[in-house]
């Protein structure tokens, strides 16, 4: 009988978790979400997870909601620096 071979983990690969984050960043860019309004993003958001749960199955729960929090962060338009 054979003995099977493990598959050596290519540590220059992205995570599932990391090909998620950067494709949901590029997506906002594109999209415009940076700037909507309140009630457009939540629903652009709820929309959009949907669709990286698909697209990205292995994802457990937690993953997910840290995806969307970074996410909304990263929509949030810049602050306006205080003058001094």
């Amino acid at each position: 009988m054979a003995k099977p071979k493990s598959r050596k983990v290519d540590s220059s690969l992205p995570s599932p978790f990391q090909e998620a984050r950067d494709e949901l960043f590029q997506h906002i860019m594109n999209c415009g979400v940076i700037g909507a309004d309140d009630a457009h993003k939540k629903e652009w958001f709820d929309d959009t997870m949907k669709y990286f749960a698909e697209r990205f199955p292995e994802l457990d729960d937690r993953e997910s909601a840290e995806l969307r929090t970074l996410g909304e962060r990263f929509a949030q338009p810049p602050k306006a620096r205080a003058s001094a």
